[in-house]
């Protein structure tokens, strides 16, 4: 089978994949096809402009295009690998030059448009120097800090892996986040196998600022390893960080409470009242500034995503409930999409707390061996002293696994963290208990298995704490779980 033969069975199962769009262009155009190479570097899209905007030494494109095929063939035969793919080889080229700028898009670049429909057109642009970025002026000290102001911030795997940081800069490259002619700062996550580990210590790794008039994306790298260059000071991005870090597990949690509130209720809340109420109306432990602002756009969100419209939630105008402070919340918000979770790892003595393949929290814990049970459950109470103060067997903090005898709960035995000493629930540490209580709301699944979790503690000096709290003690019952 021939090489544009092999390319074009794999975008005819594929047609979202840009890379193998543009890589069959290339061998249309090779052939003298250049109809059929225009149509298919449309459908490439961003992939061809990052590509064309840089003049590739012909020996790297040969070798480039080896390599391409070489797994086209081998992956025909594994297609659950084929999405891998395509970014993961377009990256390599990212390992000559810290940055790339893509030329304008034609205007004649859209959906529909038949194949020879395009003429001949000039996209390219010189490739950049070795050890410096497009666009930069040489200047150092703040300036990359003043470019990231009014900007915005996301998080992108990172280290571990080498392959992993061009991966992250070509998803950003095809992502849509970056607001046009501000830098959004990329913080990179350590890598621990499938997993990637959030922490407030992420550094700011790369930016990325696209031009929309001028049709041109600009990274800078701001990780001396990774350009082999002195990249510019970004303090001023770092310091911006720390803020944005925060916010996002503000809206992780609220998010989550707002997702479990529906599920359990049946109805969307109608403040963020509904959410901190006393035991046993407490999803949330309390609430922050953060979630006071974002409670109303975040709801709305929520719900265009679940197919409610834009309708306020009954009793609510645009402002919000009466009480409730309305903020907004940027395209890219909130980080999370998916609900935290919470993960036990009897293997490794792990709690961590999830969201998709990110660990915002792994903490040390004790537990039962075989006494604790495997399977999936939900956190059915919250409750402040389950013993009726802070120092007894269950500590300050518990949180029942569904209608069971088992709780994630404090200790009065810190030397058991750790250890296979509980009847089978898990013990933590009190800051650590605190934290967690905190951070997940009423509702949060909670999965129970061996070898799932790394060993690696994450876990922040300063916790997440919660503000505004309401008594969410028990006094009517007496818990007897299996400490």
């Amino acid at each position: 089978m021939s090489n544009s033969a092999y390319l074009k069975k794999y975008v005819e199962n594929h047609p979202k994949n840009k890379m193998a769009w543009y890589l069959l262009g290339k061998e249309y155009e090779a052939t003298g096809q250049e109809g059929k190479a225009h149509y298919c570097y449309i459908q490439a899209g961003s992939v061809y402009e990052a590509f064309e905007a840089s003049k590739v030494p012909a020996d790297l494109w040969k070798e480039y295009q080896e390599n391409l095929l070489r797994e086209s063939m081998r992956k025909e035969k594994q297609a659950t690998l084929w999405r891998k793919i395509g970014v993961a080889l377009m990256l390599l080229l990212f390992l000559w030059m810290p940055s790339a700028q893509a030329p304008g898009s034609s205007s004649a670049a859209q959906s529909g448009i038949e194949e020879g429909g395009l003429g001949d057109q000039d996209l390219t642009a010189e490739l950049p120097e070795r050890g410096h970025s497009p666009g930069s002026s040489g200047k150092s000290g703040g300036e990359a800090g003043e470019a990231g102001e009014g900007g915005g911030y996301t998080a992108k795997p990172y280290f571990g892996d080498p392959k992993r940081k061009h991966t992250a800069m070509a998803e950003m490259l095809t992502d849509d986040a970056p607001a046009a002619g501000r830098e959004t700062a990329v913080l990179g996550m350590v890598q621990s196998g499938r997993w990637s580990l959030w922490s407030k210590e992420m550094p700011v790794v790369y930016g990325v600022v696209r031009q929309a008039q001028a049709g041109r994306t600009t990274l800078q790298s701001y990780d001396a390893k990774t350009c082999e260059c002195t990249p510019p000071e970004a303090s001023g991005l770092r310091k911006g960080a720390l803020p944005w870090i925060e916010r996002q597990e503000s809206l992780a949690a609220l998010s989550s409470a707002i997702r479990h509130y529906k599920e359990e209720e049946g109805r969307w809340p109608e403040s963020l009242q509904s959410l901190t109420g006393s035991f046993p109306n407490n999803w949330l432990a309390g609430s922050d500034p953060v979630m006071e602002k974002a409670f109303q756009p975040l709801l709305a969100s929520l719900k265009k995503e679940a197919g409610a419209g834009t309708e306020t939630a009954k009793g609510q105008n645009e402002e919000g409930s009466a009480g409730d402070k309305t903020g907004t919340l940027s395209s890219t918000e909130p980080y999370f999409a998916k609900p935290l979770e919470v993960i036990v790892d009897t293997a490794n003595h792990r709690l961590a707390v999830v969201s998709g393949d990110v660990i915002l929290r792994n903490y040390k814990v004790g537990l039962g061996g075989e006494r604790t049970p495997e399977g999936v459950f939900r956190i059915t109470d919250k409750v402040v002293n389950p013993n009726g103060r802070d120092n007894g067997e269950f500590g300050s903090r518990g949180m029942q696994l569904s209608e069971t005898n088992y709780a994630i709960h404090g200790t009065n035995e810190p030397d058991s963290i750790g250890k296979n000493e509980s009847l089978g629930c898990v013990r933590m540490t009190k800051q650590d208990v605190e934290e967690l209580f905190d951070l997940v709301p009423k509702g949060t699944k909670v999965t129970i298995g061996k070898g799932i979790l790394p060993k690696p503690e994450s876990v922040p000096e300063e916790r997440f704490k919660l503000d505004n709290r309401q008594d969410q003690t028990n006094p009517q019952r007496t818990y007897h779980w299996l400490n």
